[in-house]
């Protein structure tokens, strides 16, 4: 009676450690294929983890500086002509009864120079304008350095400057020693502004008050700005509503915009970039991906000897085929989690360095190992078959 002997089954923890026993035998050319599928996972979650990080900066800052500002500006006149606000338009827009705050800006033909040695051609476009006492608190701007202005202040030559404007004169501090020469007499400089990321138009100017800019520097009297907080359900109704109210006989000439929107765009605009950024580390991973195979394939002709041992003790052809598939498996692996813990160091280390709140999406993690383990899996199939369909008389004659 012929006993006819089955092929021992292996178990998974068996293909895993045949698998890595193939894998221990070639520590460099392992490492250097794992290194490929690193990258390429690093790229790619190191977009999406600075961009994540970034978004989330940008709502911390939405939420703190608050998405319920809107501005009113002049726009031009049927005949292309500029227009101006009516001097009663920040009383009117205060009248809408969800607006909570309302105040202004006003340009002026001033110019501002460090000395009165600069060349009239070098502003630096450094703008003056005139400010209502109240725009640092509804505008979302904060004082740095010095005072903001007040009942004493904005009558006299006293001007606070943007965070642009003060780098762009040199001004680093606020104090009674800190003098500009603005509108061709002497400003004492009492104040520095942080950015303002919901009025970057502040960011560029000397803001004086309004009364010693009608009084000394020809202003008008007219806002080029009102800036306007209404209570957050009724944003998109107070924007509907606030040309025809600040300007109710030629609302045609009334530009509103809503300065968050402006940061969105910005955002999606950035998603852009990202998209391209995320297309090169796709063909990173591919490039990896080839390695793996290149790999795989030689590892197939290198051990011809070792595959027909293994036929000719009995190994089946889906044994073959799967320890060389696991082999794959577990080199695409290895990079993919090295590229993901690669991605997670650069998007901290970036987003520390922006000061933002480092952000790494938990799919995008997922995401990154499976990927890396379906690359593994399409490079190793063809070597896995190959060697899968070698005789053992075949594998054993080969030198």
């Amino acid at each position: 009676m012929t006993t006819v002997l089955e092929p021992a089954r292996l178990r998974p923890r068996d293909v895993i450690r045949v698998g890595g026993a193939g894998l221990r035998a070639r520590p460099l050319r392992v490492f250097l294929s794992a290194l490929g599928i690193a990258i390429g996972i690093a790229a790619m979650l190191g977009v999406v983890g600075i961009s994540a990080s970034s978004r989330e900066d940008l709502n911390r800052q939405l939420a703190a500086l608050g998405t319920n500002l809107l501005t009113v500006s002049p726009g031009q006149s049927l005949f292309g002509e500029a227009s101006h606000l009516p001097a009663e338009a920040e009383g009117m827009i205060g009248q809408i009864a969800p607006v909570t705050a309302v105040t202004a800006i006003g340009a002026t033909e001033a110019k501002v120079y460090r000395n009165d040695h600069i060349p009239e051609a070098e502003t630096g476009s450094i703008s003056v304008t005139a400010a209502r006492l109240d725009l640092v608190r509804d505008a979302g701007a904060a004082v740095v350095s010095g005072a903001w202005l007040n009942e004493a202040t904005h009558r006299y030559p006293a001007t606070v400057l943007g965070a642009k404007a003060a780098d762009r004169l040199g001004v680093v501090r606020a104090g009674p020693d800190q003098r500009v020469w603005l509108g061709g007499q002497w400003f004492t400089v009492v104040g520095v502004l942080a950015p303002a990321p919901l009025a970057p138009e502040i960011d560029t100017a000397a803001l004086v008050g309004w009364p010693v800019a009608e009084e000394r520097l020809g202003f008008d009297g007219y806002a080029t700005t009102v800036y306007a907080r209404a209570r957050e359900e009724h944003v998109v109704q107070v924007r509907d509503v606030l040309a025809a109210t600040a300007n109710p006989e030629r609302p045609n000439e009334v530009e509103v915009s809503r300065p968050s929107d402006v940061l969105a765009a910005k955002q999606a605009t950035d998603a852009a970039l990202n998209a391209l950024l995320l297309g090169l580390g796709g063909v990173a991973l591919l490039v990896g991906g080839v390695g793996v195979a290149n790999t795989m394939v030689i590892s197939v002709l290198e051990r011809r000897a070792e595959i027909g041992l293994r036929r000719s003790l009995g190994a089946t052809r889906g044994q073959i085929r799967l320890q060389f598939l696991a082999e794959s498996l577990l080199l695409s692996a290895i990079g993919g989690i090295g590229g993901v813990l690669l991605g997670i160091g650069v998007t901290a280390a970036y987003a520390g360095l922006q000061g933002w709140p480092a952000i790494v999406p938990v799919w995008a993690m997922l995401g990154g190992v499976l990927a890396t383990l379906v690359i593994g899996g399409l490079a190793g199939f063809y070597p896995a078959v190959r060697a899968a369909r070698m005789s053992p008389t075949e594998a054993l004659a080969t030198p």
